[in-house]
């Protein structure tokens, strides 16, 4: 028997998108997986809604082709595509019952209104919503209207869901617990989810892949844990999570570590990316502040403790090295207590493995 699972895999085969002397999206190219978690994270302006209307087919490449399912989409209009769209303000009608907002789009394409309820009954039942279908939109909880917009979307099966922002207008808490949501109906119904936000939070914790985006193009793509772990530029390195970031000199390297030449002394630390230094090149030491360890004797140093954050099970402490501000975070909040006092001396480490040496670039503060 052949394979009957549709291919909801979405290919970006070099898109470019202009608008005049304006680049949004330069050049990207890069495979979507089907029925994959897949989000597109970066600053505001950086293309990734851009991007989104170019998959949905509300606006057209300048250069490349984007291919849904392997069938080149150049001249698919939205309504034709196997797409649906969520936009960050949800849009819900708000004098028409939740079934009938949920069932809208079936009405369009012309089901009865027995068939309709029957689907929109069942799809308030897969976002664990059932026997609210009569109530109106201004009766639920923001949690309740991002999951109706949710059902209304997939009312009409679609291959690929894409999601703009759609948790930005919800407080953290429920944020958090929508996060779990969206990811566990992701898996249930199968459909490629394609995500955008500036969120590192809503990236990192739901996506099955990550793309980092800047200035229009795609700085990198991988598994949430090897973005975070081993980012492949500057501006991955200090858009993803915190990380201190020191500027130095090459003094050599040796396979997967070099040293770098720093105002607070030579460190050795792990090259990112596989690149090959020489001695001399200029280069960013970044090492984030939960691998600052007090009294590590590998790559120590001593900085002098300016303050401390106390955030419940975390405590957050900055330390003035040279002209730097090195933050350092401890899980165990209770540490803090053997720490010396502000104003006084404080040894520091940190494995190399643990630093992360990359090229020279623009970082998240330019953009």
């Amino acid at each position: 028997m052949p394979d009957q699972t549709p291919d909801r895999s979405v290919l970006l085969d070099h898109v470019s998108i202009r608008f005049g002397n304006f680049t949004a999206v330069d050049n990207a190219n890069l495979k979507i997986n089907s029925g994959e978690f897949f989000s597109f994270l970066g600053p505001s302006g950086c293309g990734k809604t851009t991007m989104l209307r170019c998959i949905s087919g509300f606006s057209e490449p300048t250069e490349g082709k984007v291919l849904i399912g392997g069938k080149d989409m150049a001249g698919v209009g939205p309504n034709k595509r196997p797409t649906a769209l969520i936009f960050q303000h949800l849009a819900l009608f708000p004098l028409m019952t939740v079934a009938e907002n949920i069932a809208f789009p079936l009405e369009v394409r012309g089901l009865s209104k027995k068939e309709r309820r029957k689907k929109a009954d069942e799809l308030l039942e897969m976002i664990a919503l059932p026997g609210i279908g009569d109530k109106k939109p201004g009766e639920l909880s923001g949690g309740q209207k991002q999951r109706v917009a949710i059902a209304r979307a997939l009312a009409v099966e679609p291959d690929i869901l894409l999601l703009d922002e759609p948790l930005s207008a919800l407080d953290l808490k429920l944020r958090q617990h929508m996060r779990t949501e969206l990811r566990a109906i992701q898996k249930q119904v199968g459909v490629t989810f394609i995500y955008i936000t500036h969120d590192q939070g809503e990236a990192l914790t739901m996506s099955d892949r990550v793309a980092v985006m800047s200035r229009g193009v795609i700085e990198q793509v991988g598994e949430p844990d090897r973005i975070y772990n081993r980012p492949r530029s500057a501006f991955v390195a200090s858009f993803v999570g915190e990380n201190n970031a020191l500027q130095g000199i090459i003094k050599g390297q040796s396979g997967d570590l070099a040293a770098l030449e720093t105002p607070m002394g030579t460190f050795e630390a792990r090259v990112g990316g596989g690149r090959k230094y020489k001695a001399g090149d200029e280069a960013l030491l970044f090492v984030r502040p939960e691998q600052l360890i007090p009294g590590a004797t590998e790559n120590a140093f001593h900085a002098m403790l300016t303050r401390q954050e106390f955030e419940g099970a975390a405590n957050h402490v900055f330390a003035k090295a040279g002209d730097s501000e090195l933050r350092i975070s401890m899980v165990n909040a209770g540490l803090a207590g053997s720490l010396p006092g502000q104003g006084e001396s404080l040894s520091l480490g940190f494995a190399p493995m643990n630093g992360t040496i990359l090229p020279v670039g623009h970082m998240a503060s330019d953009s």
